[in-house]
């Protein structure tokens, strides 16, 4: 056991939980226990019976996320339950709590029933101002993603899809600037189609990339390829508005200008890489052991190189946008989310730094710009 697990496993043991909930006010006297509770909440209540709108400025429904989960794909760990998915939502919470100033609570459901997980949450709505689904297996998350979307009527994001297309599409906008690559130009092969790869193609689409193929193990997607699950069906039918497509290998994949891999070690023949133009762009998310290691990236010639590690330059690392983008939701009060939010957001994160370099294309989570950067750009959207 190395010696930051040591000290993981130490520090949860003396915390016995990250996050607690506390009173804005303290409850000094018999005045402050009529007011904040009976008979005087009695009062407010009335108010938000006549306007349920209300529930808003009274209650702490605007600033209030719900992370739920169902342990079934628990941060590069699999199917390991609710229970040993608690401290991962934890930690997501604290993120959204420091960055975002957000109240956040784990729901960890025990059930992996997709209908069952649909009708708990949509019972939560009361409660929350915003839904982040975390760590469901594929591709059942993007049914439940869908449905909650379609039938809540507060907004529902999944930040293992669009939270790492987010902040990848930000480190290429930057990484572009760079090399001198360009979106219109730009050939772009996706490796991986779970939900980082569906949401990462979704966001290259909506910010104008001309030329993207997607692989699973099985090749390219593509519209008639056949018996394609239902995020893949969707991701071919954006691919067969595009020019010449492709429908081999990735091994006879050539010439592109930007691999982005979120899939597993191993996935990416590093022939591939070599047949790659220069410049090039690659980012390698698989944590954490990326497809293809630093070492590698050297020896490949890699321009811009990024992975999801904290101890390599240009970590592909959520928390720089799902803090900033979830206090817009609330903030704004949005009730559906678009792909141009998305897109904004990213934007948001790429101007955070000032001048892109090499091995600086995205920002630190502590960067104190971010959140302000980030709803700067999605107000423009709205």
């Amino acid at each position: 056991m190395s010696n930051l697990s040591e000290e993981a496993i130490k520090k949860h043991a003396e915390l016995k939980g990250k996050i607690v909930v506390k009173p804005k006010a303290p409850i000094r006297n018999k005045h402050d226990l009529s007011i904040y509770y009976t008979p005087g909440v009695a009062d407010v209540c009335m108010e938000i019976a006549k306007d349920k709108s209300k529930v808003y400025d009274y209650t702490f429904k605007g600033n209030s996320v719900a992370i739920v989960t169902d342990g079934t794909r628990i941060l590069g760990l699999g199917n390991i339950g609710p229970e040993a998915g608690l401290p991962v939502m934890e930690g997501k919470a604290m993120i959204m709590s420091q960055f975002g100033g957000m109240d956040a609570f784990p729901i960890c459901l025990n059930t992996t029933d997709e209908n069952e997980i649909v009708n708990v949450v949509k019972a939560l709505e009361p409660v929350f101002g915003a839904i982040n689904l975390e760590d469901i297996q594929t591709p059942k998350v993007f049914r439940i993603y869908d449905k909650l979307t379609e039938e809540l009527n507060i907004p529902v994001f999944h930040d293992d899809q669009y939270g790492t297309g987010m902040v990848v599409l930000a480190g290429l906008i930057n990484a572009m600037k760079v090399t001198g690559i360009t979106k219109e130009t730009a050939k772009v092969a996706i490796v991986g189609c779970g939900s980082a790869g569906y949401g990462i193609s979704q966001l290259l689409y909506e910010y104008g990339f001309k030329n993207v193929v997607c692989f699973d193990s099985k090749g390219a997607i593509y519209k008639d390829r056949g018996h394609l699950e239902y995020h893949k069906q969707r991701i071919s039918e954006k691919i067969n508005t595009q020019p010449n497509v492709f429908t081999g290998k990735i091994t006879d994949f050539k010439n592109a200008d930007i691999l982005i891999s979120a899939s597993k070690p191993g996935s990416v023949p590093l022939e591939v890489i070599r047949h790659m133009n220069k410049p090039r762009i690659v980012f390698s998310l698989a944590n954490p052991t990326p497809e293809i290691s630093p070492e590698q990236a050297s020896e490949l010639d890699i321009d811009v190189f990024g992975t999801g590690r904290s101890d390599i330059p240009n970590q592909i690392n959520n928390a720089v946008v799902f803090p900033g983008f979830l206090r817009g939701l609330l903030d704004f009060r949005i009730r559906k989310i678009s792909l141009k939010m998305y897109v904004a957001a990213a934007e948001g994160v790429a101007k955070s730094v000032e001048n892109p370099k090499k091995d600086e294309v995205i920002p630190s989570p502590f960067n104190p710009n971010l959140v302000k950067n980030i709803k700067e750009e999605m107000k423009k959207v709205l």
